[in-house]
């Protein structure tokens, strides 16, 4: 299985389809902050990701960004820097199949 940890972050001018955005990603990860998801997808997981909000934005309104971490675990948390607030983000479990 590669897992891979992806930070997305998004800006919707429509509060419809900003709503339809946030209810998709929860779907594929964690919450971090107003408009920012932690992911750790398999490929086949990110394509559907990447599918499914191609489906809701307006190409030439809104915009997400996809920035791969590098493989999830420990060493993808630990380039997280988080000032104020502290904010603890868990490892991905694993699915027994």
């Amino acid at each position: 299985m590669d897992l891979q940890c992806y930070l997305v972050t998004y800006d919707i001018s429509s509060p419809r389809r900003l709503r339809k955005v946030y209810e998709t990603l929860q779907g594929f990860g964690e919450h971090v902050q107003l408009s920012v998801f932690r992911c750790d997808l398999v490929p086949t997981r990110l394509v559907g990701m990447r599918m499914a909000l191609n489906a809701i934005i307006h190409h030439e309104q809104d915009q997400v960004l996809v920035i791969r971490l590098g493989p999830s675990g420990e060493k993808a948390l630990s380039r997280f820097e988080v000032l104020g607030r502290p904010r603890r983000f868990e490892l991905p479990s694993s699915t027994v199949v």
